[in-house]
């Protein structure tokens, strides 16, 4: 694509024409702005007053999100998530040494933002978007993750008998910003390797149960991809009794017969240099941010919609976003191109459309939040030592609709918090792989 022009010559026009032309759409859809404000309520007659304020690709495919009978209330606007304190003082102590290598990987980083994103210059930047991207993997989300989680499958508004319940862990095991890792450089354990390890158990169904997944991501991954060590996966399978390692290039098959692929969690779990990418520009975007219902495992009765893949009954807030498009290096990837919007404070994704290799419209992402701050149930995300307040906007729920197929897939986890476990013996323990077949 226009390499006869250089790197970032033609792409950088380009992108500088969609930016412009989505902020003139934007002034003039939206006017001297929102018809709206905090408290009201917008139901399905009303929608045409949204339409400002969100992609375009979600907005031509609304059928699938917004119905009739939907209460889509009104939140705050640019409400304050920014991190807690002991991230932007890392941040403050690292700033500046942090630097763009090559093939889009991240030198000399220490810990908190890489780069400071009122810095990034994304109309004149030609790094802008790599920037902004080290930005989103190194965003401030506690210790990692722990959580129950509820996968579901959806057909054309029809949930289907296949599920998945059990639970989700994620350990950062270096850049940790609290005090008493200093002296090892962040790392939890003295020449730690490994940037994080992610684990999954199955509970049920019952001839699922007992399915076990740990996968590592090494520091390298943030370097030249001939640099990088690739991430290490295994499964155990209970009814094969043994673990099967998982290729790095299933990351991006199917999961399970889902429409995710493994890179897609969250928008983008995948790794940063195996990729290029665009900044289209910014703009103001309605997204739930800080949900007022409570989904699995508090309860299994909300209402997601007629598809099962709708946040419309739930609060939403108008956001500062950036909208970057991720091209994948590798000429084999399902994908010719993703486009992701961020916001721009907590970095966490709003939206993410994923189009074939015929460059149509084929995935559409997206995903509710939870503000550590406002608890939905008595004291959710306390702090811990070295972090007092976790002020942490938690992913609660990723939704992905194939508009191709019309099919989908919710997974709710809206227990997540980034407490770390008690002690390191308790994290050597959950994070050896001999765990997955230990006493079965």
């Amino acid at each position: 694509m226009f390499r006869s022009v250089g790197r970032w010559g033609a792409w950088t026009m380009v992108a500088a024409l969609i930016w412009s032309a989505a902020a003139v759409a934007q002034e003039d859809a939206g006017g001297a702005g929102p018809t709206f404000k905090e408290g009201d309520v917008i139901t399905f007659e009303k929608l045409d007053e949204l339409k400002p304020f969100l992609p375009q690709e979600f907005w031509s495919n609304r059928d699938f999100f917004f119905y009739e009978g939907m209460q889509l209330e009104i939140g705050p606007f640019y409400r304050d998530y920014s991190a807690a304190e002991a991230f932007k003082a890392t941040t403050a102590k690292y700033k500046g040494q942090p630097r763009i290598g090559p093939d889009n990987s991240l030198e000399n980083y220490k810990g908190g933002q890489p780069f400071p994103m009122d810095e990034i210059d994304c109309e004149n930047d030609p790094q802008a978007a790599v920037k902004i991207m080290w930005n989103f993997d190194y965003r401030w989300n506690g210790a990692g993750a722990t959580a129950t989680f509820y996968y579901s499958y959806w057909d054309r508004g029809e949930e289907l008998p296949l599920y998945y319940e059990g639970e989700g862990k994620t350990v950062f095991l270096s850049h940790r910003i609290e005090p008493m890792y200093e002296k090892t450089g962040g790392d939890v354990f003295r020449g730690e390797k490994r940037k994080n390890a992610f684990g999954v158990e199955v509970v049920a169904p019952f001839d699922a149960r007992g399915i076990m997944l740990m996968s590592y991501r090494y520091k390298s991954a943030d370097g030249p991809r001939a640099e990088a060590k690739n991430d290490d996966t295994w499964v155990y399978v209970p009814t094969l009794r043994r673990v099967r390692r998982i290729s790095t290039a299933q990351r991006t098959d199917s999961i399970s017969g889902t429409d995710f692929t493994l890179d897609d969690l969250g928008s983008f779990a995948g790794i940063i240099p195996q990729y290029e990418w665009e900044c289209l520009g910014e703009m103001d975007l309605m997204a739930p941010s800080n949900t007022q219902v409570k989904g699995f495992p508090y309860s299994k009765a909300h209402n997601f919609g007629p598809y099962g893949l709708s946040f419309a009954d739930d609060r939403w807030e108008m956001r500062k976003s950036v909208k970057i498009r991720m091209i994948p290096k590798n000429g084999d990837h399902p994908y010719h191109h993703k486009d992701l919007y961020l916001d721009k404070e907590t970095l966490n994704s709003h939206y993410a459309f994923a189009y074939d290799q015929k460059e149509e419209l084929w995935k559409i992402l997206w995903h509710n939040k939870r503000w550590s701050e406002d608890d939905l149930t008595e004291n959710f995300y306390p702090g811990w030592e070295g972090v007092d307040k976790p002020r942490d906007q938690r992913l609660t729920c990723d939704l992905i609709t194939n508009v191709q197929t019309g099919t989908g897939n919710r997974i709710e986890f809206w227990d997540s918090t980034g407490e770390p476990f008690k002690s390191k013996g308790k994290i050597r323990r959950y994070i050896d792989v001999g765990r997955l077949t230990k006493g079965r």
